[in-house]
């Protein structure tokens, strides 16, 4: 791939109150590790957003100021309360339908995937999710026997745990299997 055409690459993480902090902090940090250009967003009008543990992360960007033209790849992470404050905002389930329409990237991971079952995004599709949560993987080939599934331009993760190699699978369908084993070297991920 094109070095210079991976530098104007954009991804955003979406941030609600209530979402995974692992999830979210360890995606973001390998992303950028990787030289990936990814904005923390935030979908509750403030740049404040609080975590399922009581931990406070300031977003980068706020929803309603981003613009999605280039964004290459929509990042959702889950915990409980964080997916269903995602699963109500229209706005932020109408681009996730439109990136699919466009043939872009999204990887969601732990509950957050219940989103993308609920568009019926996941429709013959392999996918995976938090235990427990399958049921809302709506026509989905669903399995728990990986922890991270690509599936076209769809990646899913089980949850808290597997939040590195999910960073990791991002980097390798992005700047390809290398990186990734470096920086998992780097990271002295065994």
């Amino acid at each position: 791939m094109n070095k210079g055409v991976l530098k104007k690459m954009k991804l955003c993480l979406h941030l609600a109150d209530g979402f995974e902090e692992i999830e979210a902090i360890s995606v973001v940090d390998i992303l950028r590790r990787a030289d990936i250009e990814v904005e923390i967003v935030s979908i509750m009008g403030k740049k404040e957003v609080v975590g399922a543990h009581h931990i406070k992360v300031i977003a980068d960007v706020l929803f309603e100021n981003v613009d999605y033209t280039d964004v290459e790849m929509i990042i959702l992470p889950g915990g409980g309360l964080g997916t269903q404050n995602m699963d109500e905002h229209a706005g932020l389930k109408a681009q996730i339908t439109k990136q699919f329409m466009d043939g872009k990237w999204i990887a969601a991971i732990c509950a957050a995937p219940t989103i993308l079952g609920k568009l019926g995004l996941l429709a013959g599709k392999s996918a995976t999710c938090y235990p427990g949560c399958e049921s809302q993987l709506t026509g989905a080939n669903v399995s728990t026997a990986l922890s991270v599934i690509v599936d076209g331009k769809i990646i899913t993760s089980r949850g808290p745990g597997t939040s590195f190699e999910f960073g990791l699978k991002i980097v390798e369908v992005l700047k390809g299997l290398e990186m990734a084993k470096t920086l998992k070297g780097q990271m002295v991920i065994l």
